[in-house]
């Protein structure tokens, strides 16, 4: 065997490795969890209480609940792949202060929330929190859906299954396996990924009005894909892009402001 050949050889054989780990080790780069359980009051959100909401399988699930105000909206909330609900505390104080009924629900693995996370388990622990809120008495009218980054994928595919008075997306993507082929080109993500948030195949479904928020300098989830999002969406449909918006930073660029105007105009 030639020295070349044994290069090749040895390059090969690294790269089979490389595939194994990232095959078995794939959730490890899809989910970044806080499982530290942490109160609303100890975040200083006022006006919220810890909800627990038992899973068939078992599993229990921490969630954030600040009920409406008479006749408002409440939005519920899937949050994105790192942190936990405290990490987004202060967001969720500025669309209460908004008027808005705020329901935020933890994947497992985060904020105190049992199991571990997959795409299967979010989508169906995100219609268990929609029961819940249909539980409590509101109607679907009353409910509109809030995907972050990788929540978008959870809000789009639970919006495609039950009825909503809106959807609104915050850095959506096409799929995850694309988002990780621009991170690992080399990687056949294609093959391998088994959690795919594929929200381009599901989007097209969804009956109620949808908004969709991105940063041009979103360097994270490229807006391109947000755009592809909304050319894919029905009617009635809106996208507004902030030119010096990044990852989930749009509150600092009027998001908020954009959000209430845009659940105000809703026909409930």
């Amino acid at each position: 065997m030639s020295g070349v050949t044994k290069i090749l050889l040895y390059i090969a054989i690294a790269y089979l490795v490389i595939i194994a780990v990232a095959y078995f080790a794939q959730r490890k780069f899809t989910y970044f969890p806080n499982a530290m359980r942490v109160a609303p009051a100890a975040a200083g959100l006022e006006g919220f209480r810890e909800v627990e909401l038992p899973t068939p399988d078992g599993a229990r699930l921490i969630a954030w609940y600040a009920p409406a105000p008479a006749a408002a909206p409440t939005i519920l909330y899937f949050h994105g792949n790192g942190g936990g609900l405290a990490n987004r505390a202060g967001r969720f104080g500025r669309y209460r202060d908004a008027g808005f009924g705020i329901f935020a629900v933890a994947y497992r693995g985060y904020s105190g929330s049992t199991g571990s996370p997959t795409e299967a388990h979010n989508i169906a622990d995100a219609r268990l929190a929609y029961d819940y809120l249909i539980k409590q008495g509101l109607k679907p009218s009353d409910i509109v859906l809030f995907g972050e980054s990788l929540g978008s994928g959870v809000a789009v595919q639970t919006a495609a299954a039950v009825p909503i008075a809106g959807v609104i997306l915050d850095a959506p993507y096409t799929s995850v396996v694309e988002v990780g082929a621009k991170a690992y080109p080399i990687l056949p993500l294609n093959w391998l990924m088994v959690d795919r948030y594929e929200s381009d195949k599901y989007i097209a479904a969804i009956n109620a009005p949808l908004l969709i928020l991105h940063g041009t300098r979103d360097q994270v989830i490229p807006i391109e894909m947000g755009q592809r999002m909304y050319a894919l969406a029905r009617d009635p449909k809106r996208i507004v892009v902030f030119p010096e918006g990044r990852h989930v930073n749009l509150d600092n660029y009027g998001a908020v402001d954009v959000v209430k105007e845009w659940i105000g105009s809703l026909k409930r």
